[in-house]
């Protein structure tokens, strides 16, 4: 039965033959190590036995000898140390046999082959990669992936080697997600790189578990360590944020300054201080928009004359 894992914007993959994790029969080590010193002995023991005889018995001690010592190389060969982290995938003449993730000494059949893989959390910093964003942009982008194996006979059977495969699946995954958005939004609303980084990672992080799923690797935690404009677009960018952030600066001076100026023809109206005509206000609005939006400091002139003069 063939397996096919969806990925986002690239249809279906197909890892080949699906294989579960499964635990693998074992007997305690420490046991199976006692029971191979004792055979070790009696070896020793039937040899240095057939070395002393000159008898007939000397060929039966012999081959008893030969017996034992194959027991304790078999013995001695299934024995199969486990630490924390690192689980060991069973196989016996090509064919999946299980998985032991129980740490300590334990045996297992000594004509199987253990092939370790480590369960230990990792991390992965992706290559610095050069894309083109929504907005046809160069930007460069680069990102640290933290995973971990989840199924070991997935990551041995299913795939040739699940590091390497872990690795390209996340540069392939960051330039589909730099490609998929605008680097900014530019005040629009948009999704983009740079104003939603925590909207950006979970995506990325969702079409990741999409596409190593077939090779039993989770993905723990996704996150941009690198994001901005390729140099050759870098001053030219720069200059356009700077523009934008003087138009919104200005814009956000002139709505303070419109407000207190309002302000300041309602507190005069309503307390009697003066009596202007539109004409007078019109020259008041304009002198106090002028004091209140310019860049530099203003020097107060005093009319010492009359108001209508």
């Amino acid at each position: 039965m063939t397996a096919q894992v969806q990925i986002a914007g690239h249809g279906t993959f197909s890892p080949g033959q699906a294989m579960a994790e499964r635990a693998a029969r074992y007997l305690p080590g420490l046991p199976m190590l006692v029971l191979d010193l004792i055979l070790l002995a009696a070896t020793i023991a039937a040899f240095w036995q057939a070395s002393l005889h000159k008898s007939g018995t000397t060929v039966a001690l012999a081959w008893l000898g030969a017996v034992l010592a194959v027991a304790t190389v078999g013995v001695w060969r299934g024995l199969t140390q486990v630490v924390p982290g690192r689980a060991h995938v069973v196989q016996l003449f090509g064919r999946y046999q299980g998985t032991i993730r129980e740490a300590g000494l334990r045996w297992v059949n000594p004509f199987t082959i253990r092939i370790a893989v480590s369960t230990r959390i990792r991390n992965l910093e992706s290559a610095l990669a050069k894309v083109n964003d929504a907005d046809g942009n160069p930007i460069e982008i680069a990102a640290v992936v933290v995973w971990q194996v989840r199924d070991t006979a997935r990551a041995i059977y299913s795939v040739d080697d699940y590091t390497d495969f872990v690795a390209i699946q996340t540069e392939t995954a960051v330039r589909h997600i730099a490609s998929s958005y605008p680097y900014d939004g530019r005040g629009t609303g948009v999704l983009s790189l740079r104003d939603n980084a925590d909207e950006i990672t979970q995506r990325l992080s969702a079409e990741l578990t999409n596409r190593v799923r077939a090779a039993g690797v989770q993905i723990v935690e996704t996150r941009l360590t690198r994001l901005s404009y390729a140099p050759e677009i870098a001053q030219a960018m720069l200059r356009q944020q700077q523009a934008s952030a003087v138009v919104g600066a200005r814009q956000k001076i002139v709505e303070g300054a419109v407000g207190m100026v309002r302000l300041a023809l309602q507190r005069l109206d309503e307390e009697g201080v003066v009596d202007l005509d539109e004409e007078r206000k019109a020259a008041m609005v304009s002198n106090l928009l002028v004091v209140l939006c310019s860049e530099q400091a203003t020097q107060q002139v005093v009319n010492a004359g009359s108001l209508y003069q």
